[in-house]
This record gives C-alpha cells, structure tokens and sequence, in this order.
C-alpha cells in the first residue's frame, strides 16, 4: 500500500513537472518573440510559409515529454479495415486523381499518419513516410483533427461516388501510381 501511495506521488511529480517545464518554455518563447522583431518574422515564416512536418514534432514530443494523453485516445475505438483502397475506375487530374467508387464507400487511410486537416468534405493526413494524402468529397466519420490514425482506418464514407486524391510532398504533387 505504502508502495503504491509512492509510485503515485512520484508519476504526479513528474506529471507536473513536465506541465511546469512546458509553461516555462513557453514563456520564454514569448517574450523572445515579443522583444526581438526578427525572431517574429522568423517563426512567421516557419509556421505560415513552410511545409510544417506534424510527424516529426509529435516524436519529438514523446521522445521528450512523453504521452501524458495516452489514456484519452485508448479509450476510443477507431474503425480499421486491411482492404486497399478498391475502385472501379481512375481519371488522371492536374495535380492527383479521381476514383470512382461505390456509392457512400467507406474510404481506408492509404498508410498510418496524423490528420491535419478536416473540414468541407477534404481530409487531409500527414503519414508517417511524410507525404500529405488530400482525400476530398469525403464525409468523415468519427475522427477528429490531429488525430493519430493507423493504415487501414477507416476515414469516412465517398459523398457519391466520386473520390480525389492528391499526394503531395516538400510542396511537389507526387504520382499516385505508386501509393494507390
């Protein structure tokens, strides 16, 4: 019991501590930004104009701090399906390409990778590889922005059964041929 009472006070401590370095680290950064004009343009710069890679700061993250929200996403069942993605015919577009598919057809993620966009019917899902997949036309189910989604899971149903899908990566479209 006196074990137990331990081991609790001791992840609470770290716990907090991880929570007290990053409120230091943030303030720190802001008053950085707030004192010096080119460091502002800078971290502009970095987050609006460049391609900012989510994969590799969310290892960053849990190498260092540590998944302290491990318990929130255990507790959700996301749906997954180890079918490739399956249709019935393909057009070639300027930057990707349309598939025909089932009418309302459940759409599988092509690798494992973070959403990091959702929103008019587009999803769009860093993978692990760093290539960015544009799913649009696509009615998302239960998942969420930022979400961490393994292969296969399913994204949410084709509105119709129309299908695009762009490939992009360092902001170059990629062929999909070799993805799809």
């Amino acid at each position: 019991m006196i074990e137990k009472r331990y081991v609790l006070k001791k992840s609470i401590r770290r716990f907090i501590s991880k929570i007290m370095i990053l409120i230091i680290i943030v303030l720190i950064g802001m008053i950085a930004v707030k004192t010096n004009p080119n460091l502002k343009e800078k971290l502009k710069e970095l987050i609006y104009e460049n391609n900012f890679k989510i994969i590799d700061n969310r290892k960053l993250y849990k190498k260092y701090i540590g998944n302290i929200l491990a318990n929130n996403y255990s507790s959700e069942a996301k749906m997954v399906s180890d079918e490739k993605l399956a249709y019935k015919k393909l057009k070639k577009n300027k930057s990707g390409v349309k598939l025909i598919v089932d009418n309302n057809y459940a759409v599988p993620s092509l690798e494992s990778g973070v959403v990091t966009y959702l929103k008019d019917k587009t999803i769009v899902i860093e993978q692990v590889n760093g290539i960015q997949v544009y799913y649009h036309n696509i009615i998302p189910n239960q998942i969420k922005l930022y979400d961490y989604l393994e292969k296969g899971s399913i994204l949410g149903e084709v509105d119709g059964n129309e299908l695009d899908i762009e490939l992009k990566k360092d902001g170059k479209y990629l062929d999909y041929q070799k993805y799809l």
